[in-house]
């Protein structure tokens, strides 16, 4: 591995300040694409701190190599096993049959789960297409605003997405930061659930209330689900506990039994994550697809369209490994962690506002995570900290990089234009959903980190 280098902290600060400013203007004032902005920005710090080519040169071969082979697969087969949960109808069944279960009145809290749970399989524009018209559907049938709905399975959507692997981003955070998986979804989950509920039935509620937004016309006279077409329920959720249970009993097998258990040397291999979502994958091909009259034919141009996503995902996600490195390399990671040293801020808090200053400048909660990511790891010591410390820090990054969003995030637009909202009420619905559940989710990540 290539050593850091011994550069003037003051030219190192300077470098980094104005290798970011020139990322951010590249995105934000000429539209850059994010992964051509990241990768100038990090050579440019290299460049201003007077790294020698070579070392840059390392820095990018490291930053690319060293992060796609801990995520490549995984978003992958990722995003293979959303596609046959959306196309299956399997995201359908868990919103109806949670629905029917709690009933009208507490349907908001059905959304709010079904969103949590189906964002970490399928993609969150996915996700929202297919769910937001029972949503609407119960709008309609109980005369009440859209947003009664919406709000909570829009938050739910917003917490599986941004706080619990196998979602992309904590999968690209927890591994540049080094952490198992294993710690990364029980902290998501438990940081997730409070954020979801705040967010999602208490602040839905509110909206609901307030603002009276009739469901939107194309809408309004679509028929309901036909649940007889549907698989069963729990079919579902057994499917899609599988690569969540594999990784968490990995982790928990790992820390109370000895190492030669063979019990512990199972669950390492069914706990390593690309195995956990094979296995999950295979099954999803076999129960959802063929057994519901798909040909293989068919599975495959649906799981390989799933993966036309991935290649901006996998891009954006390396060369985030690229500054990463570059800040590790030119010695900066010891001027930051000296600075966070002196200032005696808990790292978690740091990462919180690193995320949230990117996802306002920026825009996109990738980006965020990846820059967040990037600073934190390249912090000497960060290695050493417990694996619950530092799944704390990653849900911190998470919640960073979901508040705020604004005019510059896809998201916005995606909903004002699926809800029927104006870009004001946006703001006072969505933008606020979206910054509770970053922030509540940071809290209860900052609390937690205290017991690690």
């Amino acid at each position: 591995m290539t050593e850091a280098i011994v550069l003037d902290p003051t030219r190192l600060v300077a470098a980094a300040v104005i290798g970011l400013v020139i990322l951010l203007v590249l995105i934000i004032r000429f539209k850059v694409h994010a992964m051509i902005s990241i990768l100038v920005g990090a050579i440019s710090i290299g460049l201003i701190a007077g790294m020698p080519a070579s070392q840059i040169i390392n820095a990018v071969n490291d930053g690319i190599g060293n992060t796609l082979k801990g995520i490549a697969l995984l978003v992958g087969l990722g995003s293979m096993f959303g596609a046959i949960l959306e196309v299956s109808g399997g995201a359908q069944t868990l919103a109806v049959t949670m629905v029917r279960r709690f009933g009208d009145e507490k349907a908001a809290w059905a959304l709010g789960i079904t969103g949590l749970v189906i964002a970490m399989p399928v993609f969150f524009d996915a996700g929202l297409i297919i769910l937001i018209p029972l949503a609407f559907s119960l709008a309609k049938r109980t005369k009440r605003s859209s947003l009664f709905y919406a709000i909570p399975l829009l938050a739910g959507l917003a917490v599986g997405h941004a706080f619990i692997p196998p979602t992309p981003g904590p999968v690209l955070v927890a591994t540049m930061l080094g952490v198992d998986l294993g710690w990364v979804i029980m902290v998501g989950i438990f940081c997730g659930v409070f954020a979801m509920i705040v967010a999602g039935p208490i602040w839905g509620s509110f909206c609901g209330k307030k603002y009276n937004v009739p469901v939107p016309e194309h809408v309004a006279n679509q028929a309901d689900f036909d649940e007889s077409k549907l698989p069963a329920f729990g079919t579902i959720v057994s499917i899609i506990l599988i690569p969540l249970l594999f990784i968490i009993l990995d982790s928990i097998f790992g820390v109370v039994l000895p190492a030669d258990n063979a019990i512990v040397q199972l669950f390492a291999f069914l706990g390593e994550p690309f195995v956990a979502l094979l296995i999950a994958t295979i099954v999803a091909m076999l129960v959802l697809g063929l057994k519901h009259g798909y040909t293989m034919e068919e599975l495959e141009k649906v799981m390989t369209k799933s993966l036309e996503p991935t290649g901006l995902i996998l891009l954006v996600t390396a060369c985030g490994g690229v500054l990463r490195y570059t800040l590790q390399y030119s010695g900066l990671g010891d001027v930051i962690g000296a600075a966070v040293a002196s200032m005696n801020l808990p790292l978690v808090v740091l990462a919180f506002f690193v995320a949230v200053l990117v996802r306002i400048s920026v825009g996109s909660a990738t980006v965020a995570m990846t820059m967040a990511a990037g600073i934190v790891a390249a912090i000497p010591g960060i290695s050493e900290l417990s694996p619950l410390y530092l799944a704390c820090v990653t849900a911190a990054i998470a919640g960073g990089s979901t508040v705020c969003s604004h005019f510059n995030d896809s998201g916005f637009w995606l909903v004002k234009s699926l809800v029927g909202l104006d870009e004001k009420t946006t703001l006072k619905t969505w933008t606020v959903m979206e910054t509770l559940v970053g922030v509540i989710g940071f809290l209860v990540a900052l609390a937690v980190s205290f017991f690690a």
